[in-house]
């Protein structure tokens, strides 16, 4: 398997560091999570059923009809290809290393393809895979150059997916809407914008004659019955949705502008992160472990992805940390 951000404790064992005192900034998770409130004990005892309104509250959340839900995008990501025979794939880079990993494993030729490359002319394929936006680097896409690439690939019978797990924050954005189109397949997430990861939710959006053998695949029960009584509940808050949008942007902004004072200028980013790139990423990412504060590294290219601190306190630890490496 490969290896991802979040692995907090062992970057904890590694600096002899206790747990409860790291400011982890590694995942790109919304530090203010939607609030979960008690549960129907009811949930937790019987078996999950699929009338109890979850697929209904992600219709009206998505704005649209044709869904699965699934154990987070990741379940897709690695069910997905097997439903193709051999393909010519091309994926996003950098971007979800999972993506690559997954159509690899499933015998499919797979070609990383930069954005540059992309928009230059779009690559003979049968599949091409889309970060949007871009994890890492924040890249986006407009509705018309989405739909252009799907409609090529829908030409011949091939498919357009899109991840679009950090896109809640700017649902205008997204393409969820155009899910029911031949060969269009979005990828959705609450881990990310409502930072419940813990509950493994997704939903994939995408034409019945792509989601009936999805399902199939995937088999009864994919998701707990507590995991589905909250993204219910999460998914119809639309107050909370509003103001945590406000909230995240100007978070967001507030980042960027910490780490251009700290010569850290980012090279794209969300509003969940701010990746910088810099060919001092690892020896920044080891300085601030030293102090227990966790980003993500990548190594191609080398940079850091900054999530956002969880509080005021966070903000300063990453502020004097960076000050004192700086110095």
């Amino acid at each position: 398997m490969l290896q991802h951000g979040g692995r907090l404790r062992a970057a904890a064992r590694q600096q002899g560091i206790a747990l409860h005192r790291w400011l982890d900034l590694s995942t790109g998770l919304n530090p203010h999570a939607w609030p979960v409130p008690a549960l129907d004990p009811q949930c937790w005892a019987r078996l999950p059923e699929d009338d109890d309104g979850l697929e209904a509250a992600a219709r009206a959340y998505y704005g649209c009809d044709s869904l699965l839900p699934v154990a987070g995008s990741q379940a897709a990501i690695q069910a997905l290809p097997g439903l193709r025979p051999p393909s010519r794939v091309r994926v996003m880079s950098p971007g979800y290393l999972e993506h690559q990993h997954a159509w690899h494993l499933a015998g499919h030729e797979v070609t990383p393809v930069s954005v540059r490359e992309l928009r230059e002319s779009l690559p003979a394929s049968d599949v091409l895979v889309l970060i949007h936006p871009g994890n890492p680097c924040g890249e986006r896409f407009s509705a018309d150059e989405l739909l252009g690439w799907q409609r090529q690939l829908a030409a011949h019978g091939g498919w357009l997916v899109l991840d679009e797990a950090f896109i809640d924050a700017t649902p205008a954005a997204s393409l969820a809407a155009y899910a029911g189109l031949p060969g269009l397949i979005v990828l959705r997430s609450v881990g990310k914008f409502f930072g419940l990861a813990g509950i493994r939710v997704g939903f994939v959006l995408a034409e019945p004659g792509i989601l009936n053998p999805l399902r199939e695949r995937l088999g009864p029960w994919a998701l707990s019955g507590p995991s589905r009584a909250v993204a219910t509940q999460a998914l119809g808050d639309r107050s909370w949705q509003q103001a945590m949008r406000a909230q995240l942007a100007q978070q967001s902004d507030r980042l960027s502008v910490l780490l251009q004072r700290h010569h850290l200028a980012p090279s794209g980013g969300s509003a969940l992160f701010q990746w910088v790139r810099t060919a001092d990423a690892a020896h920044l990412h080891v300085q601030l472990a030293r102090r227990a504060i966790f980003t993500r590294l990548f190594e191609v290219p080398a940079s850091l992805r900054f999530g956002l601190p969880p509080d005021e306190a966070g903000w300063a630890r990453l502020d004097r940390a960076l000050t004192e490496i700086n110095a």
